[in-house]
């Protein structure tokens, strides 16, 4: 996964992966799902992202294996 930040317009990018995106799901004001041909979300945009959430969570990054084990 990748993130990407535009301080100019506010807007947060999260690439969820590499296939290219087919079409945009809008699942919020201002939150939108880039999805694949086969419905794979390939990456997340939000608008007005400081108004949503503390920009610093975007670059804080936690793993936690027991979790990943467990939705597997």
């Amino acid at each position: 996964m990748k993130i990407y930040y535009d301080q100019k317009v506010d807007a947060a990018y999260l690439q969820m992966s590499e296939e290219t995106p087919s079409g945009v799901v809008e699942i919020s004001e201002g939150v939108n799902l880039d999805l694949t041909e086969e419905g794979k979300i390939a990456g997340i945009e939000i608008l007005n992202a400081s108004e949503k959430f503390p920009l610093q969570s975007l670059f804080t990054y936690e793993y936690k294996p027991e979790l990943v084990a467990a939705a597997s």
